[in-house]
């Protein structure tokens, strides 16, 4: 079924029945998605620091009260243990497992951030005729680790995830011009071309997400991930940290226009 014209509230009561588990990508056109990051309050801050260095990468939508499933601002009544379709689990930097529902682990120390996610501005992109690979193919975005550094903060370091689009050369201004004025869900892409510059041996392989069809004259473009807060914690190895699975994002109530 195709949910692009779904609103988020309605897609959020499917996914927290468990009636919807694949990724988000394309749906409730016109809505902002969020990466999470769940993280016991001992490393809250030192988190919230890394956010603020690297806001490429990790822009904050919203943090949560300590030891609150739900949000105030960017959906209001969403429970953020149940309404994102897949979750990751990791201990000690280790991925743990995979859940549509992580209720039975939640304490009462934990601190969820929201991060902005590329998903979000692809329906601009789309409106600015600007085709869309892997919605076009109903696959997952791919993304791929980097060898670009994030700067520290506190137990926090890692190497960047970006995510990619391939583009015909005459639309990378335009896609530019189109994602530069959404600073809060990654903004302009962070590298254009040459895969091999940024430390990606083969795109035909990405870490996370799928890989799509890159057409003859098409360029990679890259933008930075809100997946990069995975790769830091496998990095930082914290006792336990829940994140979404890559590309199954919390959709929230916040229309795209508003983050611009």
């Amino acid at each position: 079924m195709d949910y692009a014209k779904a609103l988020p509230r309605e897609v959020r009561a499917l996914i927290r029945e468990e009636k919807i588990t694949r990724h988000t990508s394309g749906m409730c056109e016109g809505y902002a998605q969020a990466n999470l990051a769940v993280l016991p309050a001992e490393y809250a801050y030192d988190f919230l620091l890394f956010t603020q260095r690297n806001p490429k990468s990790c822009p904050v939508l919203e943090v949560s009260d300590r030891g609150s499933r739900s949000l105030r601002k960017i959906a209001p009544g969403a429970d953020i243990a149940r309404d994102i379709p897949k979750y990751r689990i990791y201990k000690e930097g280790i991925l743990e497992g995979e859940y549509t529902d992580v209720s039975k682990f939640w304490r009462d120390d934990f601190v969820s951030f929201l991060i902005g996610c590329s998903f979000s501005f692809e329906s601009e992109m789309i409106a600015g005729d600007i085709p869309v690979r892997h919605i076009e193919e109903g696959k997952n975005v791919p993304m791929y680790i980097t060898n670009i550094d994030c700067e520290s903060a506190g137990i926090f370091h890692g190497k960047m995830v970006v995510s990619m689009r391939p583009i015909l050369p005459e639309l990378v201004v335009r896609a530019v011009t189109v994602t530069a004025s959404m600073p809060r869900v990654h903004g302009a892409p962070v590298h254009i071309g040459d895969p091999l510059a940024i430390g990606i041996g083969d795109i035909a392989r990405p870490d996370f997400g799928d890989p799509v069809t890159i057409k003859q004259g098409e360029v990679p473009v890259f933008w930075a991930c809100g997946v990069t807060p995975q790769s830091v914690i496998m990095s930082a190895k914290p006792s336990i940290a829940i994140t979404h699975a890559p590309g199954h994002m919390l959709i929230t109530d916040v229309k795209n226009v508003l983050l611009k």
